[in-house]
């Protein structure tokens, strides 16, 4: 072969892999035309392509949706960082000669970890990297599973207790439960609180489906106590204007509190997990030169923190599909 055929061949090859891994990615051949910019016959042609070259089936197909077989599954292992590392080539080389100046971050997260943990890390990163487009994405957390598994964001960044096995979590600072109370309660200003005393007073809670309620409950239940919840909120600043205003004590992640509030607080981290929250991706994926930069930000804003295991004594309680809004 000679050497125009054998660039030809690897050039072929490259788009044969990409066409493949956003169909994998995807589960659509015509979802992955639509990504790479080719039209649907072209992209199914690509595919057959390496399914003769690699003389095996890549994908079952199920209507019109596709799955990847054990063979392809292991090709897609393969072939997904060398097709991202060629296609972020000049960002990573860029990088590695110190010039992350341009660029597109995308970030899922949910309100609170909006709200409570990226203002600062976001503004410094804002300050050094000006000419990188940041993008937020204030969604849930199942949303943002979806987004990292569709390639829609870099990374997400959230509280999690349980991990699918495509995600990779890494967490970077802890936060501990804490009971809020109006000053002028009977608990205020006490040092401690058992589930007994907490137990007769009514509860100001976020929705039921949500994972602080059954985390409320499940532990209740465990130490054989029933318990009153008053009034249902949404989102934390609701819940702690709500507990001032005397409607109710609650159980919050401190990473809410900011010392402003006209509130008692009193630590319950004997009857209730620390909350870690930390960078969530999807596992295998290529890390741009600016998810890196960003990760770097986190890390030196949250030096000072120290990060302990989340306990996996609730169960599975809390996923970070619904714990980034509780």
């Amino acid at each position: 072969m000679g050497s125009a055929s054998q660039i030809h061949y690897k050039q072929n090859r490259l788009k044969q892999l990409r066409a493949f891994c956003h169909a994998a990615r995807t589960g659509s051949v015509s979802a992955a035309a639509e990504k790479i910019f080719l039209s649907q016959p072209t992209v199914s042609l690509q595919i057959q392509a390496l399914e003769r070259e690699f003389d095996t089936v890549l994908f079952e197909r199920r209507g019109p949706k596709i799955k990847l077989t054990p063979e392809g599954d292991l090709l897609f292992q393969m072939a997904e960082p060398l097709v991202e590392g060629m296609d972020k080539l000049h960002e990573t080389f860029a990088t590695q000669c110190g010039r992350v100046d341009h660029g597109v971050l995308n970030i899922a997260a949910g309100e609170s970890t909006i709200l409570y943990i990226l203002p600062d890390p976001v503004r410094v990163f804002v300050d050094q990297y000006p000419g990188i487009d940041l993008k937020m994405h204030n969604v849930t957390g199942r949303d943002g599973l979806a987004m990292l598994r569709a390639d829609e964001v870099d990374l997400a960044v959230g509280s999690m207790m349980e991990i699918p096995d495509d995600i990779t979590y890494r967490p970077f600072v802890t936060f501990s439960p804490t009971l809020i109370t109006p000053l002028d309660h009977p608990l205020a200003h006490q040092e401690s609180v058992t589930l007994e005393e907490i137990a007769p007073y009514g509860l100001i809670l976020p929705p039921r489906h949500l994972s602080t309620w059954r985390l409320v409950d499940l532990v209740f239940k465990q130490h054989n106590l029933g318990y009153r919840v008053t009034l249902e909120a949404g989102g934390w600043e609701v819940i702690k204007k709500y507990v001032e205003l005397g409607l109710g004590i609650s159980i919050v992640t401190d990473v809410c509190l900011t010392g402003e509030e006209k509130l008692s607080r009193i630590p319950l981290h004997q009857y209730f997990p620390k909350r870690s929250y930390g960078i969530v991706q999807r596992r295998g994926k290529f890390l741009s030169p600016q998810t890196k930069c960003f990760m770097r930000t986190l890390d030196r804003v949250f030096a000072d923190r120290i990060v302990e295991a989340t306990p996996q004594t609730v169960g599975d309680v809390a996923t970070w599909e619904d714990a980034c809004l509780g």
